[in-house]
């Protein structure tokens, strides 16, 4: 091993092939020698033994974990691979971001709920089983979107607006298998909205997403990313938002309207491409560089605890 790299044996989880998981092993492996993507679909679990096997591979041995992705799709499965991954944290292995911490965010009611009693301004949103409740929803916001609980880059996702077509809408919708309807006030903004990145809590830089030709700015429906420098307001509404939910790496979805800035969602994962195209910033590398200070001083901690002991 080549000299000033670090020994530490640290795991990527995530989808194997795709950019940013793969930009993740990069930034481990130039700093550590070892790579290694796991795709937690293809792990077993021995719950006696307390090791969890991808391939011949047991993570349980490794130095700590870093989930980029739980899965190439969203859905309710997530969480099964998640508590997997909350056993694995309690054998006292480093994990980034602790599981307990995505789970938080990972479904759109549950981020939606804490960052509500975390008193967050958002787009005014209704949430119902009742498909009559939801058409009157629509009727009082007269234009929205309705919303998958589980899903990224506005797929799925649905705008109704009050008419003769609201009703098969939302029952399309709701047919397709959300039984759960998320309905959001679709809001005037200036064709684009904002990410803000965060590592450790610290801010580090913001992209907007400009739309293209859909109603949405997601880069999967013809959007693409900017530089962007929001003012002071904004940077301190999304730092509050993130703090709610302690994650390591995570983007804030911010949107610009009338009546200030309002957060969408706080981003389980976080992503790097943003940073990347509009920024130049390797996001992957600053997270790496955090991952092994947070491992050398949690070692550091409890070395310096058993010399304590010895000494007593």
């Amino acid at each position: 091993m080549r000299a000033g790299k670090s020994d530490k044996k640290i795991a990527v989880i995530g989808n194997p092939g795709s950019w940013s998981t793969e930009m993740m092993a990069d930034s481990l492996e130039e700093r550590t020698g070892f790579r290694c993507i796991v795709d937690l679909s293809s792990t077993v679990f021995d719950l006696g033994r307390k090791n969890l096997f991808y391939k011949d591979l047991d993570l349980a041995e490794l130095d700590g974990l870093m989930i980029k992705k739980i899965g190439s799709d969203y859905s309710p499965d997530m969480y099964n691979r998640l508590e997997i991954l909350r056993f694995f944290c309690a054998l006292n292995k480093p994990v980034f971001s602790r599981p307990e911490m995505i789970m938080q965010a990972l479904n759109r009611l549950s981020c939606t709920v804490n960052l509500k009693i975390g008193g967050i301004p958002m787009p005014p949103t209704v949430i119902t089983e009742d498909v009559e409740l939801a058409v009157q929803a629509v009727e009082k916001f007269g234009r929205a979107v309705l919303k998958p609980l589980f899903s990224t880059k506005a797929r799925g996702m649905r705008v109704v607006e009050c008419g003769k077509n609201c009703r098969e809408n939302i029952v399309g919708f709701q047919a397709s298998g959300n039984t759960t309807i998320y309905i959001q006030k679709m809001l005037t903004i200036p064709g684009r909205d904002l990410g803000l990145a965060f590592l450790g809590g610290n801010y580090i830089g913001t992209y907007a997403r400009r739309k293209g030709h859909s109603w949405s700015t997601s880069t999967s429906s013809g959007g693409r990313y900017e530089r962007c420098e929001p003012d002071k307001e904004i940077i301190e509404l999304a730092g509050k938002a993130q703090a709610l939910f302690n994650l390591d790496f995570t983007c804030v979805d911010v949107v610009e309207t009338d009546q200030g800035p309002m957060v969408f969602e706080v981003s389980a994962f976080g992503g790097f491409r943003g940073l990347y195209e509009s920024w130049g910033i390797n996001a992957a590398d600053l997270y790496a560089e955090y991952i092994l200070k947070n491992i050398n001083d949690e070692a550091e901690l409890k070395n310096h605890g058993r010399r304590i002991f010895r000494h007593a």
